[in-house]
């Protein structure tokens, strides 16, 4: 190669440009149907074709590109006097000093540890050297805190979620109000017996109501009634196939902290075990779960884990606890009931674990791109879905929702 002139000036134009491109602060377009992208060990973080889609830069489905599933799976501890540990690169769990379980730390995406069970510091280390997160519940299922390495590198995603948390975030908090609204309205329609037409017109109006709403007031007010009609309509979801002391499987309204009966014991711990992924996630991709745009900042509170939440609150949460009740899944040898309210037993934590896993592994077809990937996955896309419109990659935060 002759480094002549002319090289040498095309150098410098691109050298050019590059700098051109770094000051606008925000990332180039991805290419169009790029052979490269689909290769890209990146390609699940940055997805090119789903902002093509977005932004009508791509005709027709975007390619499926992405892993119907991570491959790593969250590690449960529920016994209070278990010890978890590292032993080589295993995650090893002991009981009175006796293994009970063990898992390759390749396998493991994050740790939730439920009451006191002790995590040693050598364990602790390694995680965060590979950036998967510990969390921790108490007992009762309420999600207590997170520990992690040196995540949230994203600095500029933070400071734009910043900004746009600062101006109110008005337009993202309609669309995700609306969404749940629509979302749960679909449950209803879909599992609700006799059919409740009215409540059924009340969620479509109160979904368009809330795409017009002027402030987060007003939103407040709107969803606040779209869940009250919602949650009187519930119990035609339900068939009450076991009993508990005082009554069988019903279901009477909301109620938490603590929760008064078994149905809205499951909704909490469900609606918590939700909010931790979804904070994981958050933190994963480089927010500040903190600083949300519906949820208001409050000390302790991941607004914007709550936010992304809500569009799968009756998709995911709500369906667990009525596929558990109507199948019999869960019983009433599940819970414990006390003069303060509704706990589960181990045992009944369990197979609500369980039951949420199972839910998360589901595979559904993407509403606005066409491919079919987990629950799980979903959560993710969302979420980086919301990043890229902070970022300006995309005008607009599309929802999650659901037919």
């Amino acid at each position: 190669m002759v480094f002549d002139d002319e090289l040498v000036a095309a150098a410098f134009r691109t050298l050019a440009d590059l700098r051109a491109v770094a000051r606008q602060g925000l990332p180039p377009s991805p290419l169009v149907d790029s052979p490269k992208c689909p290769g890209c060990s990146l390609v699940g973080i940055c997805l090119p074709d789903e902002l093509n889609a977005l932004n009508g830069r791509h005709e027709g489905p975007p390619r499926k590109i992405l892993p119907a599933d991570p491959d790593p799976c969250p590690v449960y501890v529920t016994d209070h006097r278990a010890t978890i540990g590292k032993r080589a690169d295993r995650l090893e769990v002991r009981v009175a000093g006796v293994k009970v379980t063990d898992a390759r730390l390749l396998d493991v995406s994050q740790v939730c540890v439920f009451g006191n069970a002790q995590v040693s510091t050598q364990l602790l280390a390694e995680l965060f050297a590979r950036s998967i997160p510990v969390c921790f519940f108490s007992s009762g299922g309420w999600f207590r805190g997170i520990a992690h390495g040196m995540e949230g590198r994203n600095v500029e995603l933070r400071r734009r979620q910043v900004i746009v948390a600062a101006q109110g975030g008005l337009d993202i908090a309609r669309r995700i109000v609306a969404a749940k609204i629509a979302n749960s309205r679909v449950l209803l329609r879909r599992n609700a017996r006799p059919r409740p037409e009215v409540e059924l017109a009340r969620l479509t109006r109160s979904a368009q109501r809330a795409l017009e709403a002027e402030t987060i007031a007003e939103l407040l007010g709107i969803e606040g009634a779209a869940a009250r009609t919602y949650f009187q309509a519930l119990p035609a979801m339900l068939r009450p196939l076991g009993s508990l002391p005082g009554g069988a499987f019903t279901f009477e309204g909301r109620n938490r902290r603590p929760p008064l009966d078994p149905v809205n014991c499951l909704l909490s711990y469900l609606y918590s075990l939700l909010t931790k992924d979804m904070t994981v996630t958050t933190f994963a991709i480089g927010f500040d779960p903190y600083i949300g745009f519906y949820h208001q900042p409050r000390f302790g509170r991941p607004a914007l884990a709550l936010d992304l939440v809500e569009e799968f609150r009756s998709v995911i949460a709500d369906s667990i606890a009525i596929t558990l009740v109507n199948t019999g899944e869960i019983r009433a040898s599940d819970f414990i009931v006390r003069s303060t309210g509704v706990a589960l037993t181990n045992d009944g934590r369990r197979t609500v674990l369980r039951a949420y896993e199972r839910r998360l592994g589901t595979e559904v077809q993407h509403p606005r791109f066409g491919y079919t990937v987990t629950y799980r996955r979903v959560l993710d896309v969302q979420a980086r879905m919301l990043a890229a419109h902070l970022l300006g990659e995309v005008d607009s935060y599309q929802p999650f929702t659901t037919r």
